[in-house]
């Protein structure tokens, strides 16, 4: 046994590499004969090892070039922000970002040339730019002016064309008139708190963004001045990227490229990218502005819904409601707060609505039915959703979402509401039915159409009996004829006893006989 152990420990000596653990070069030995036997181990002196402490200088985040791999492109989303900073430029970038989470997009650069704009826009902007997981980026080209660099400020990475321009960000009221200054200090503190958030992994970011905001702070490195008290900062493109501090560090830009493309074929490497561009329409131009009165169409359509049910056949009514309801749609589409599904169910709705007024009337279910889907389409149309780029974090839906949609909801409602009401008091036999409705129908004058079937129904105080629960729809049956009717105040059981009190446009109104 003794031998055996012998000859693996030899074994197992010869067959060790020369190389160690550690990469160092070990001597060759001479392995001399064995001797079995008691043997002493010499105690060894293990000497202690010292650690030098090490200084770690900070670094300079520097955007690096990926060499060529044999790994998919990355894709890169370019979203134009161009002209004044509002609604319109809300909704591109809103829509540009949701689009690059659903579709797994790993850059978004911001193609901008701005001369500022709203500060809440602004903030909305800034905000949204931190849903992005991905790279988000700024070429300047040209201007990044007031309101367009505190967006610009927000993206990690900030890129200049050869003209490029950012800064002068002083808070103005829209006519161009200095803001009170109690709200000013408020605005540019909260401003400044912003920023110092978004950039604190950026050395000099929020200063500079500050010296492009407050003619009273003094922008200085070192021994330079860079910006002096009583003016406001604004930066060229060499400017943006000049190097200050030591170790040194840019003070604002990544680099001046002609182009977007440039730019990343020194980000990534050439062919190592696929630009996805953004592109807004004509089309699209004119239906985002009318996002901003969205509550006013959804009214306006109920409205002439409402008087398209209130007159014979169909018309200029039916057609103005229903193009109002699709401009409201279309316009939440192209805002980047709608799909398809939200017109899918207002459908399905408006189908339920009609099977409860023609085929089936006085059961409820199917216009309660149709009402709640149709109102919840219009809210889910205007719930501002974005989706959850990690599986297993659930929906993401806040109480926040639904706060200013259900405000716009209830405001449209009551217009619709309110209208209707008011055309129930004052339209009917009034000059604007005369002139609005066709003074003929079905080959005759619309007035003598209508009073001669008023005439066939039956007249008020004849007696007849309910063929169906009046809840508050139904049939019933008088002198052998079945009609449309309604009760006015609650509900009538079927094979009740009715009475005639008289008659709308659409059925006859009447009340129970109690026994």
């Amino acid at each position: 046994m003794v031998t055996c152990r012998l000859c693996l420990l030899l074994l197992t000596l010869f067959c060790l590499p020369q190389d160690g653990l550690l990469a160092q070069n070990v001597a060759p030995t001479t392995v001399e004969p064995l001797t079995v036997g008691p043997t002493t181990v010499e105690p060894t002196s293990v000497e202690p090892m010292t650690v030098e402490p090490t200084t770690v200088e900070p670094t300079t985040v520097e955007p690096t070039t990926v060499e060529p791999t044999s790994m998919a492109p990355i894709d890169a989303y370019v979203i134009p922000i161009t002209g004044a900073i509002g609604t319109p430029n809300l909704y591109i970038l809103r829509r540009g970002l949701k689009e690059a989470i659903v579709n797994d997009v790993g850059i978004v650069i911001l193609d901008m040339d701005t001369p500022g704009g709203r500060v809440d826009i602004t903030l909305e902007m800034m905000e949204m730019l931190d849903r992005f997981d991905g790279i988000t980026a700024t070429y300047v080209n040209d201007d990044a002016i007031s309101a367009g660099s505190f967006i610009a400020a927000a993206t990690q990475e900030i890129y200049f064309s050869p003209r490029g321009k950012m800064g002068a960000s002083a808070v103005i009221q829209g006519t161009g008139e200095d803001v009170a200054e109690t709200a000013k200090q408020k605005i540019e503190s909260y401003l400044r708190a912003n920023i110092r958030v978004m950039t604190e992994d950026y050395p000099y970011r929020s200063d500079v963004v500050r010296a492009m905001l407050d003619a009273d702070f003094e922008l200085k490195i070192g021994d330079e001045v860079i910006k002096p008290v009583g003016e406001l900062l604004t930066l060229t493109a060499r400017e943006a990227v000049k190097e200050y501090g030591d170790p040194p560090h840019k003070l604002l830009g990544e680099g001046i490229y002609e182009s977007i493309e440039d730019l990343l074929d020194a980000r990534f490497g050439e062919g190592n990218y696929a630009i996805r561009d953004f592109e807004v329409s004509y089309s699209e131009e004119i239906a985002k502005w009318m996002n901003t009165i969205a509550p006013l169409l959804m009214g306006l359509g109920a409205l002439l819904l409402f008087i398209e049910f209130k007159t014979p056949g169909f018309g200029v009514f039916g057609i103005g409601g229903l193009t109002f309801l699709g401009i409201f749609f279309a316009s939440h589409y192209v805002a980047g707060l709608a799909g398809n599904e939200p017109v899918f169910f207002f459908l399905v709705g408006v189908l339920l609505l009609l099977v409860e007024l023609f085929l089936f009337p006085g059961t409820v279910v199917f216009a309660l039915s149709g009402l709640a889907l149709m109102v919840g389409s219009l809210l889910w149309t205007m719930v501002d959703y974005w989706p959850v780029p990690t599986e297993g974090e659930g929906l993401g839906l806040t109480a926040e979402m639904f706060a200013e949609p259900l405000v716009s909801l209830i405001f449209g409602i009551s217009i619709a509401l309110g209208s209707i009401l008011l055309a129930g008091r004052f339209f009917k036999d009034s000059w604007m039915e005369r002139n609005l409705v066709l003074e003929t129908a079905a080959g005759g004058d619309g007035r003598t159409i209508r009073d001669e079937r008023e005439s066939k129904l039956p007249q008020a105080g004849r007696k007849g009996v309910a063929l169906t629960t009046l809840h508050p729809g139904g049939r019933v049956e008088i002198d052998g004829q079945r009609y449309e009717a309604h009760c006015s105040v609650g509900m009538i059981e079927c094979g009740a006893s009715v009475r005639v009190v008289g008659s709308s446009d659409f059925d006859l109104i009447v009340e129970e006989i109690s026994s």
